[in-house]
C-alpha cells in the first residue's frame, strides 16, 4: 500500500470525516460499557461473594448474541448500518439508566441486574455486527488496514480510560450509582455523534429474511478455511485463557486491593493493546501474518499463566499489559482478513458469525472461568486456562495449514459469492 508509506499515512483514515465521527461515538460507547462492567462486577461480587456469579454476568450478556446472531447479521445487511447503530446506542442508554435506578433503590438481589444485562446483551448483539461491518463504508479500501488499526486503538483507549474512571468513580462515590449515571450521559453523547455520520453506502440487494439467507454467513466462513482457522483459533484460545471475569477475585482476595485496583487491572490489557495497535497503525504487519498470529496467541497463553501465578500487583499489571499487546495482533489480523475477504452485501452476516466466536471467547469464557474457579480455585483455573491456550496453538497449526502459510494481509480479496454454496445476491 504505497499511500501508507507517505508522511502522515499512519493517520490516513482520519482524513475521512465519517470515520472520525464514528470513532468519537465508538470511544464514548465503549468507555460507557467498560465503566458499567467494572461497577457491575464489583457490585455483584460484593452482594454474593461467589466467583460463579461473575461468570453468570458474562453468560447473561453472551446468550442473546448466540440466539440472535442470524437476525442481527441480517439486519446489518438489510438496513442502513448507521440506523442500526443509533438504535443500539439508544438501547445502551436505557440499560445504563435501569442499572442506575436499581442501584439507587439499594436492591440486594442480583436478579434485576441479570435481567438488565440480558437486555444489554441483545443490543450488543446488533451493535457488534453493525459497528464492524460499517467500517469499510467509512474509508476507501486503500486506507482500510489503517482504519482497522486505529479502530482497534480507539477501542483500547476506551477500555483503558473506562475501567480506570469507573473504578475511581465507584470508590469515590462509595457505590455504583455515579458510574451508571455517568455511563448514561456518555451513551447519549455517543448517540448524538452517530446521527452525524454519513457513510458511503453502495446499493446492495435487500434479501428477504429466510433460513438460507440468515445462515449464509456460516456457509461462507466454512468455505473460507483461512477465516475459519483464524477466528476459531481466537475462540478456543481466549475461551480457555480468559481471566478477566476473575479480576474482582484477584483484586479483593489475592492482590488485596480495592475498586481502584480492579480498575487498574481491567485497564492494563487495554493499555498493552492500545500501544500495539498504534505501533501497527504506523508499521503494518508485513509478510507471514499467519505465523505472527500463532505466535501472538501463544504469547497470550504464556502471559495468562504468569498473571495467574502472580501475587504482586506490579507483576500482574505487566503480565496483563503484555497479554493485551499479544491479543491485539490477533485482533487486527482477524478483523482485516475477515472484512477484506467478505463481499459488502454479506459483511453483516459474516460479522455476526465472527461476533459469536468473539463473544464465546469473551463472555462465555468468563462463565467458563467462573465455573472452573468455583471447582478448582481461582489460581488453578487461570493457570490451566493458559496451558490450554498453548495446546490449542499446537493443534490449530496442524489442523489449519492455511494459517501457517498466510502472507500479506493487504493482498486479501473477496471471492464472488456465486462460486460458493451461499445464495447469490
Amino acid at each position: 500500500m504505497p499511500a501508507l508509506e507517505n508522511p502522515g499515512a499512519g493517520r490516513a483514515a482520519f482524513s475521512h470525516p465519517a470515520f472520525v465521527l464514528f470513532q468519537i461515538a465508538r470511544f464514548l460507547i465503549v468507555a460507557a460499557t467498560e465503566m458499567q462492567a467494572v461497577a457491575v462486577g464489583w457490585q455483584v461480587y460484593e452482594i454474593t461473594k461467589r466467583p460463579l456469579d461473575l461468570g453468570l454476568v458474562g453468560l447473561a450478556q453472551f446468550l442473546p448474541a448466540i440466539l440472535l446472531f442470524p437476525v442481527s447479521g441480517h439486519a446489518s445487511d438489510r438496513f442502513e448500518r448507521r440506523h442500526v447503530l443509533s438504535v443500539c446506542y439508544a438501547g445502551f442508554t436505557v440499560c445504563f439508566s435501569l442499572l442506575f435506578v436499581i442501584s439507587q433503590h439499594h436492591v440486594q438481589s442480583i436478579r434485576p441486574i441479570y435481567v438488565v444485562l440480558i437486555l444489554l446483551g441483545v443490543f450488543r448483539s446488533f451493535n457488534g455486527t453493525a459497528s464492524r461491518s460499517i467500517l469499510p463504508q467509512l474509508v476507501p479500501p486503500i486506507h482500510f488496514p489503517n482504519a482497522v488499526a486505529w479502530n482497534a486503538t480507539t477501542f483500547q483507549a476506551a477500555t483503558i480510560l473506562g475501567p480506570s474512571f469507573g473504578g475511581i468513580l465507584y470508590a469515590a462515590a462509595h457505590g455504583p450509582s455515579a458510574v451508571y449515571g455517568t455511563a448514561t450521559v456518555t451513551a447519549v453523547i455517543a448517540l448524538i455523534s452517530t446521527f452525524r455520520i454519513r457513510p458511503e453506502v453502495k446499493a446492495r440487494p435487500r434479501e428477504p429474511m429466510t433460513f438460507k439467507t440468515a445462515f449464509a454467513g456460516l456457509r461462507f466462513i466454512w468455505r473460507e478455511k483461512l477465516i475459519l482457522g483464524a477466528i476459531s483459533l481466537d475462540l478456543f484460545a481466549v475461551l480457555l485463557g480468559g481471566a478477566v471475569a476473575l479480576l474482582p477475585v484477584y483484586a479483593r482476595e489475592i492482590l488485596r486491593t480495592g475498586p481502584w485496583g480492579l480498575g487498574l487491572l481491567r485497564t492494563a490489557p487495554g493499555v498493552g493493546a492500545a500501544v500495539m495497535a498504534v505501533l501497527l497503525a504506523h508499521r503494518p504487519l508485513r509478510g507471514k501474518s499467519g505465523i505472527a498470529l500463532l505466535w501472538a496467541v501463544a504469547g497470550f497463553g504464556v502471559f495468562t499463566i504468569i498473571f495467574g501465578l502472580s501475587r504482586s500487583l506490579t507483576i500482574s499489571l505487566i503480565a496483563l499489559f503484555l497479554l493485551g499487546a499479544s491479543d491485539m495482533i490477533s485482533v487486527i489480523i482477524r478483523a482485516t482478513l475477515t472484512q477484506l475477504a467478505t463481499p459488502d452485501e454479506m459483511r453483516g452476516r459474516v460479522t455476526a458469525v465472527d461476533m459469536i466466536f468473539i463473544g464465546t471467547s469473551n463472555e462465555f469464557g468468563q462463565f467458563e472461568s467462573g465455573v472452573t474457579a468455583q471447582w478448582f480455585g481461582t489460581v488453578p483455573a487461570v493457570v490451566l486456562g493458559g496451558v490450554g491456550t498453548l495446546i490449542v496453538i499446537i493443534l490449530w497449526a496442524w489442523m489449519f495449514p492455511e494459517l501457517r502459510h498466510a502472507g500479506e494481509l493487504t493482498s486479501i480479496k473477496s471471492r464472488p459469492i456465486e462460486s460458493s454454496s451461499t445464495p447469490a445476491t
